[in-house]
């Protein structure tokens, strides 16, 4: 459990330093994003048939920083966050 949290720690953090853009998320908030990342990873190398079947082991960090990143994209997208369109009725506007 232990290694899970500080996988968790370590993918979120690099999650967020490798995405362009501000994410005003705290340590905790960080630590559930290398979380789920993590779970997501684990599932998408699972089908594409990279890892182990014998334990599961979070999909690794590599794995673990992917899966975040996609959370994070989506994350962005649903929220309105950096990287989002917001003022799409602006877009046909001269300035």
């Amino acid at each position: 459990m232990i290694g899970a949290i500080i996988l968790g720690i370590v993918a979120g953090f690099i999650a967020r330093a490798l995405m362009p853009g501000r994410d005003p998320m705290g340590f905790v908030a960080t630590i559930a994003l290398g979380l789920a990342g993590s779970l997501v990873g684990y599932f998408i190398f699972r089908a594409i048939g990279i890892g182990d079947d014998d334990k599961f082991d979070l999909g690794g960090l590599i794995g673990a920083i992917i899966g975040a990143m996609i959370i994070l994209g989506v994350w962005r997208k649903v929220s309105g966050g950096p990287g989002a369109h917001r003022g799409a009725g602006r877009a046909g506007m001269a300035h």
